[in-house]
Order: structure tokens, then C-alpha cells, then sequence
């Protein structure tokens, strides 16, 4: 389509529709942004973003793969300036727009004329005030230390015996299927009864009940990241691997790497990837599949195998169990390997930066182990000393792995760390699409793994706390909280929270955990945690 109007040429930052194959191979032309032209044997190519689709299906299109009848050009207004003062290729914000709208247009100052006394008046421009109703703070789970116990009620089967708490503070958090939506006042009612006592709070739990639609009033917690939120958490400035996003510009949109082989695999990145200059044009970048080592082509890599001694990630196996092994690796004793690492991962983690300081880091790296060696199949990295109580910094399967369940082994495997050193830990937000989907469903199971397990005390329902469930699982407080409102277990009932089980749930738990066949082993794991505040340089 792009021959039949030739006449207009298309630039950077233009819009428009552009052929792509959708999942069940049918035609479909979503709108797309060109972000590069090039010009290849006398052919143009354009590197096209898909809007509102996944920075990973971004790819080099031909001509004729554009509709330039609803070719949109690019607007200079578009542009704003970044953080930094210099322009930035993101549209403007909304807030901007909103300031600009409503601030008024200052009159030009005319000059008194001579022999007159009327005192001259400071002309300024006054931005009008945007009302914001104050923040009120949402009720929320009462502490343990002033939560009163729970009574024991026993199971019941009626559809509208579960109303919503109508005794609240004037706002509330209102949830569907686990995503929170925005906080709206409540009708006035009555006003809530103090509760006070050192007890713990129980969450008793009843099974096999028909589903309720109820209201949860715990509100989402900060640390928590919900895949509706349209606003990521704030990046961490203590040397961590996320990416805060202000510094985005055309070059790292795009991907600059055609294809990776790694071992036995030919992979094609999804992002862009700090790779020396020199070797992104190349059509194929080798890569050792033991050290990590990248290399320009196929004889180099052969002539460096001859040479390379390793079979294995550098660092101490801490974990074996059948193929699967487990290795350590600290960033400061093994960089070049830790920094290979990150330059691979970078590969298929948007939501990474990468930092060539290693040192902080530990990196654990899963291997499948065969006749030639252990080979990489994923890795999660963390911080040495994290004072948030974070136990992954970046988490990565690669991409032949995925699916078939080594992701969960991974973030398992993360949590059993965090059981041998006494301590709850969360990832580090913001996780990738991905990441987020293996979090909840691993949180999902393990939970609902050890709710099931419960047993009646005395003929009674079974009881227990969220600090309870956090410690048995070393999950953060907040995540098992996030995870029952995600689920939409958690309801409110006679002055007590209770956890409602029902059928459906339950045999979508054990469907699950029967095609669940990787778990972690800790009688196989052989692992001393270190207390990194006492070493002065790690």
C-alpha cells in the first residue's frame, strides 16, 4: 500500500496501520509508530512499534506492509522535554496538559502615562487551582497487636449470607477478580465499633462454599504491584537493576540484536541489549553457552571452546536434585560472567536497566545438566544487603525454557533462601508482564496450598493469621495480602475476616498442582547465609 502514495515519505515518529499476523494467523492492521527508516540494497525498511502491544513484537517492516491512507504524521507539540531538560520522544503528560488549559493568560503591561500617581500593579500569571479531594486513609486489616480473636463459626451454604461491611471509615477500596480499582466514597452509615485487645486476629477459613461476591476492604499495599495499575512503583536509587524509564530515547526502543546462539538454541531478543556497537549488525552474535562470552562469529566461538575450560557456571553448586542444579555467584568475584549475564538478560527484560557495577549482587543461576555440561536454562539475581526486604532483583527463564514450569522452580527457589535466613522477602517492582504472571500464580498455589492443609482444631473451623502464613512461606506480608484480595478470598463477616473456599477454587488448585511436576527439594539444598553488613568490600 505504501507504492500508491509514494509522494508522501514517511518519517520518524509517524503513525499509521501496519500488517501483522495475529495468533490464529489472520490478517489484522493495528496502529504503529515508525521509529527508524533505513535503507537496505535499495529497499526501505521501517522499524515499527505496535501501540498498545508488547515492546517485544516491534520489528523491521517493508513498504508494503503500510496503509499510508491513514498516514498520521508526527506532532511538534507531541514532544515535551524529559526530566533532564532535553526532548524526550514520550507523548506529554496529562497533568501538563490540564496546568496549560487552565492557566490564564497574563494581559501585556501598558506603560502609566507621565504626571499620573496611580500606584503600578505587578502583573503575574496565577495558575488557577486544580481541586483534589484530600486523601483520606482506607481502612485496612487491624494490626496483631489490637486485632481482637475470631470466633469459630461453622460452614454455611447460603448465597446471601455474606454482606459487605457496611460499619467503615467514609472511603473504601472496592476490587474485581483481585484488581483494585479506584478509591470512592461510601454512603454514610454507622459508624465503626472500636476494636481493642492484644490477641491476634484469626482468619478462620471455611471450604467448599458456593462463590460470594463480596466487597474486600483491605486496600492494596504499596510494595504490591496489580497488572491494572497503570502507574509503576517508584524506582529504587540504591544501585538496584530497575529501570526508572526517563532516560527511554529511539536507540534503546529498539532492538539492536538480530539473533543470539546460545548452545543448541538460536534465540531472538525481544529489547535492546548494550552490545558493543560492532556487533549489531551482525546477523547471528555466538555466545558461550558456559561463560557467557560473546563473539563475533562462528569460528571465533569454536577457537574459544578449545580454550575455555569451563562446563558449568563459575561459583559453588549450592543445590542438585536430578538434572536441576543451582549455582552462586557473587558479582564481585566473577564480573566478566556476572556482566555477560546482564548484557543476555537484558535481551528479554524491558523493564531492567543495566548497571556494570556487579558487585552488590548475587546472582543464582539454573542449570539442566547433560553429558556436555550444565547448561543455563534461567537465573534471578539479588542484593547483597537489600533494606527493603527484597529477595530478587531481576528473574529471567529463557525464552526455550518458558512454559514448562522452571519459572515457579525459580522464584521457589528464591523463597527457600529466604526460609534459611529467617527472613520474609517480595521481588523488586516493577516485575515484566511475565514476571508478574509466574508471581501471582505462585503465590496463588502456595497459599492456597497451605489453607488446604489446614486442620479442624477440636471440631471447629480451622484458623490462622496472615503473619502466619507469611512466616510459614517467607512471602511479605503485603503479597499475601495482595494474593487473597487477587483471588477474592477474603470477606468480612460478624466482626471477623474470614477466608471462603470455594469448589471451583479448590479443583482449580489441584488441577494445577498435578500438572506442577519441578518443586525444590531443601534436603538438597546446601546453603550458609552470609551476614554481608560485617564485610567491609563484600
Amino acid at each position: 500500500m505504501a507504492d500508491a502514495s509514494s509522494s508522501m515519505e514517511i518519517v520518524e515518529g509517524c503513525r499509521l496501520p501496519v500488517l501483522r499476523k495475529n495468533q490464529e494467523h489472520e490478517d489484522e492492521w493495528p496502529l504503529s509508530e515508525v521509529l527508524s527508516v533505513k535503507e537496505v540494497s535499495g529497499r526501505k525498511l521501517y522499524y515499527v512499534h505496535y501501540i498498545d502491544f508488547n515492546k517485544r513484537l516491534d520489528e523491521w517492516v517493508t513498504g508494503n506492509r503500510l496503509d499510508m491512507k491513514k498516514l498520521q504524521f508526527p506532532k511538534k507539540e507531541a514532544k515535551t522535554p524529559s526530566k533532564n531538560g532535553l526532548p524526550g520522544s514520550r507523548p506529554s503528560s496529562p497533568e501538563r496538559e490540564v496546568r496549560k488549559s487552565v492557566e490564564p493568560i497574563p494581559p501585556p503591561a501598558t506603560t502609566p502615562a507621565r504626571g499620573k500617581t496611580t500606584p503600578k500593579r505587578k502583573v503575574e500569571a496565577v495558575p488557577l487551582p486544580i481541586q483534589v479531594p484530600p486523601a483520606i486513609p482506607v481502612p485496612s486489616l487491624p494490626s496483631p497487636a489490637e486485632a481482637p480473636p475470631a470466633a469459630v463459626f461453622p460452614a454455611v451454604r447460603e448465597t446471601n449470607t455474606f454482606k459487605a461491611r457496611e460499619d467503615h471509615e467514609p472511603l473504601t477500596s472496592l476490587t474485581t477478580n483481585g484488581n483494585a480499582r479506584r478509591i470512592v466514597p461510601s454512603l454514610p452509615g454507622r459508624k465503626r465499633k472500636a476494636n481493642g485487645g492484644p490477641a491476634e486476629e484469626m482468619i478462620k477459613v471455611l471450604q467448599y462454599n458456593p462463590p460470594q461476591s463480596a466487597t474486600v476492604f483491605l486496600p492494596p499495599p504499596e510494595d504490591s504491584q496489580d497488572s491494572s495499575d497503570g502507574i509503576p512503583s517508584a524506582p529504587r536509587m540504591t544501585g538496584s537493576l530497575v529501570s526508572d524509564r526517563s532516560h527511554d530515547d529511539i536507540v534503546t526502543r529498539m532492538k539492536n540484536i538480530e539473533c543470539i546462539e546460545l548452545g543448541r538454541h538460536r534465540l531472538k531478543p525481544w529489547y535492546f541489549s548494550p552490545y558493543p556497537q560492532e556487533l549489531t549488525s551482525l546477523p547471528i552474535l555466538y555466545l558461550c553457552e558456559f561463560c557467557l562470552k560473546y563473539l563475533k562469529s562462528l569460528k571465533c566461538l569454536q577457537r574459544h571452546l578449545t580454550k575455555c575450560n569451563l562446563r558449568h557456571p563459575p561459583g559453588n553448586e549450592i543445590y542438585r536434585k536430578g538434572t536441576i542444579s543451582f549455582f552462586e555467584i557473587d558479582g564481585r568475584k566473577n564480573k566478566n560472567y556476572s556482566q555477560n549475564l546482564c548484557l543476555l538478560a537484558k535481551c528479554f527484560l524491558d523493564h531492567k536497566t543495566l548497571y556494570y557495577d556487579t558487585d552488590p549482587f548475587l546472582f543464582y543461576v539454573m542449570t539442566d545438566y547433560d553429558l556436555k555440561g550444565f547448561h543455563i536454562v534461567g537465573y534471578f539475581s539479588k542484593e547483597k544487603e537489600s533494606t527493603e526486604d527484597y529477595n530478587v532483583a531481576c528473574i529471567l527463564t529463557l525464552p526455550p525454557y518458558q512454559r514448562r514450569g522452571y519459572g515457579k522452580l525459580l522464584i521457589e527457589f528464591s523463597y527457600e533462601l529466604s526460609k534459611v535466613e529467617g527472613k520474609t522477602g517480595t521481588p523488586e517492582k516493577p516485575l515484566s508482564d511475565l514476571g508478574l504472571l509466574s508471581y501471582r500464580s505462585y503465590w496463588s498455589q502456595t497459599i492456597l496450598e497451605i489453607l488446604m492443609d489446614l486442620k479442624p482444631d477440636n471440631g471447629e473451623q480451622p484458623q490462622i493469621t496472615i503473619n502466619e502464613i507469611s512466616e510459614i512461606t517467607s512471602v511479605k506480608k503485603e503479597d499475601v495480602i495482595s494474593t487473597l484480595q487477587y483471588l477474592n478470598l477474603i470477606n468480612y463477616y460478624k466482626g471477623q475476616y474470614i477466608l471462603t473456599l470455594s469448589e471451583d477454587i479448590v479443583e482449580g488448585h489441584e488441577r494445577a498442582m498435578h500438572k506442577r511436576h519441578l518443586r525444590i527439594d531443601p534436603k538438597c539444598l546446601h546453603f550458609t547465609p552470609k551476614d554481608w553488613s560485617k564485610r567491609g568490600k563484600w
